[in-house]
């Protein structure tokens, strides 16, 4: 198959008269996320010619005001980020993630003295931060810039596509647009994706009585830029430190951190209905006093939460990542990142394949990328499922059995580095 000749990216635009009929491509993703557009940003960068299709325009998809959210970005999914070119183009410094602190208690009281802290010096190999956080709205604005700039990247959005796979290739044809002729069709448009549906692709399904909510707070005292997962009754408090923020709160906030809570969900729509002073008492009452008096800034967020995996993550001409292939509980804030591992490893195996002259959509292709992503999304699965029904209980008997666990894992070295380089992404 012809490539398309290199040109600059541009949003479709139906019945545009300069659109030729028919254009050629390595690689269709379909679905601009933070996974998607990555990956077609990483595939395109390396000289593999990309087209990115969305429902959505991309503009409006950027958040002008500070609103509360933040990705927890691994160590390892910077790299990423790095070889797409969208980490340089941030357009706020990311925050470091030095230490983790993992500790057990209940509502309203002091957490258990036994308690699991990871530093990272201590996780072997270079050191290095075990993460950064990130504004939503930063990344989705590199990515917005970043995509128009690439000349093997084309973007139609906001378009409607229908795909037509063989074993011979694919064909993606934009609505009031041309067709696209192409040898992979990503698929990274959400839980609900319409082509991992089409493909007959089952998936299994985890349902969890639990609300997340997600904000963030200005807070007194420095977060010292440490992680706090905190496990209470109805699930896990995570706080997260973000960096300074000039538009949070009036006349800039120099203490800021995003707030992962995830409550039972008919506790949730009681919390999630009260007053800026009385939600900021109800995260006051899990948090303690570490970070001294916190204000409520931004927007609240509310997810039901689920967990998901699909049997397979391939088909003829199609594969599936992030959350077309698998979701999460977020109790360990991995969600995003297994979604970037999937883009670290389909992204290395078609730019290996297109630089040897070879199919990139070859069902051998597929079939490593699938051996190489299932089982560990799977195992991630596994673990923060069963970490989620372990610590969302108040018996008194898994209470302490929990205690003793985290406190065992804090003096076992060898464990406890497994534990820190797997928070890196390593």
């Amino acid at each position: 198959m012809m490539a398309l000749p290199a040109v600059r990216a541009m949003a479709g635009r139906e019945g545009d008269p300069t659109m030729p009929e028919e254009l050629r491509a390595d690689v269709v993703v379909v679905g601009a996320g933070p996974v998607g557009g990555t990956l077609a940003c990483r595939l395109a960068a390396a000289g593999v010619v990309t087209a990115i299709v969305d429902r959505a325009a991309l503009p409006p998809m950027e958040h002008p005001v500070f609103d509360g959210r933040a990705y927890a970005i691994a160590a390892g999914s910077r790299a990423l980020l790095m070889d797409a070119g969208l980490w340089d183009r941030l357009p706020d410094l990311p925050n470091p993630i030095l230490d983790i602190r993992v500790t057990d208690g209940l509502v309203g009281r002091r957490a258990s003295r036994l308690h699991l802290h990871f530093n990272h010096q201590e996780a072997g190999g270079e050191p290095g931060p075990f993460g950064w956080m990130v504004e939503a709205r930063g990344l989705r604005r590199a990515l917005n810039a970043h995509v128009r700039d690439l000349p093997d990247l084309r973007v139609f959005a906001p378009a409607e596509a229908s795909v037509e796979r063989s074993v011979e290739g694919a064909r993606v044809g934009i609505v009031g647009g041309p067709s696209i002729a192409c040898r992979l069709v990503i698929a990274a448009e959400g839980r609900q994706s319409p082509l991992r549906e089409a493909a007959g692709i089952r998936v299994t399904r985890i349902g969890y009585d639990q609300t997340g909510i997600v904000c963030a707070i200005s807070h007194e005292l420095p977060h010292n830029n440490l992680a706090l997962e905190h496990f209470l009754p109805s699930g896990p408090f995570a706080v997260l430190p973000m960096a300074p923020s000039v538009d949070a709160e009036e006349g800039g906030a120099p203490n800021v951190s995003a707030v992962v809570w995830t409550e039972r969900t008919r506790i949730a729509e009681t919390i999630l209905g009260l007053d800026d002073r009385r939600f900021a008492r109800e995260i006051r009452r899990r948090l303690g006093d570490y970070l001294g008096d916190v204000r409520t800034v931004g927007r609240r967020w509310n997810y039901p939460l689920s967990a998901m995996l699909a049997h397979r993550y391939v088909d003829t001409r199609l594969a599936l990542a992030g959350d077309a292939a698998h979701a999460i509980h977020p109790v360990a804030g991995q969600g995003l990142n297994l979604g970037f591992r999937d883009a670290i490893a389909l992204a290395g195996l078609v730019i290996e394949a297109k630089a040897a002259g070879e199919d990139v959509g070859s069902p051998g292709l597929l079939a490593r990328y699938q051996r190489a992503r299932r089982p560990d999304n799977l195992a991630m699965l596994a673990m923060t499922d069963g970490l989620d029904r372990l610590f969302s209980t108040n018996n008194p008997a898994a209470r302490l059995a929990r205690d003793l666990g985290i406190a065992a894992v804090d003096r076992a070295g060898p464990l406890k580095r497994v534990f820190m380089r797997r928070a890196m992404g390593a």
